[in-house]
């Protein structure tokens, strides 16, 4: 089994305003790099290799972690298409109907234009097979997106109720990769605060 430690990137000014980021590409608010500054990356991933989604917000987090990770594209955020930079409320206001049933369609929601929850699952499966076949403990910095992706993929969860686990913010959550690149959660919620 190989490890593999994932986090989400600290805040950005887009996400104190709950406005999807997708992909975007805002920096971490002011507020976002002093949170940062004050995590400390848990024993539990020490002599990890990392990697970082190849947007801003995440290289920016590994940055002040004085992490020096690898660019990975597979990390990147969902796409939220056409509803990137609005509110899930002001989606939800804007057309009642129409959002119920695209969030009750779980792993296979599918913004305008953009990528499905179930889209990046299979975009993240090379990248897990790769790990594996490696052998080498690795962290990632990533997205919220992907985070939930990958749970869905550990746990298997559709997406379509509550998630298993909650996944809170300033946390890494460590899974282990089978042979086959298979995610299994080891441990949610693991602190960066000092």
């Amino acid at each position: 089994m190989t490890r593999f430690a994932v986090m989400r990137h600290a805040p950005t000014e887009w996400n104190d305003s709950r406005r999807l980021q997708g992909r975007s590409d805002p920096p971490l608010s002011a507020a976002g790099r002093t949170l940062a500054a004050q995590w400390r990356l848990p024993d539990a991933v020490a002599g990890f290799h990392w990697l970082a989604s190849p947007l801003r917000r995440a290289i920016e987090t590994a940055e002040v972690l004085a992490i020096r990770p690898t660019v990975e594209p597979m990390l990147i955020e969902m796409a939220w298409g056409r509803w990137e930079g609005r509110t899930l409320a002001d989606l939800r206001a804007a057309d009642p109907p129409g959002m119920a049933a695209a969030e009750a369609a779980g792993l296979d929601l599918q913004p305008p234009d953009g990528e499905s929850p179930r889209a990046v699952q299979h975009r993240l499966r090379p990248l897990l097979v790769r790990l594996a076949a490696e052998g080498r403990p690795t962290g990632a910095v990533t997205h919220k997106g992907v985070l939930r992706a990958l749970l869905a993929l550990a746990t298997g969860w559709d997406m379509r109720d509550k998630a298993p686990v909650t996944l809170r913010p300033a946390t890494i959550h460590l899974f282990e990769l089978d042979a086959a690149g298979s995610p299994h959660l080891v441990q949610a919620n693991i602190g960066l605060d000092r």
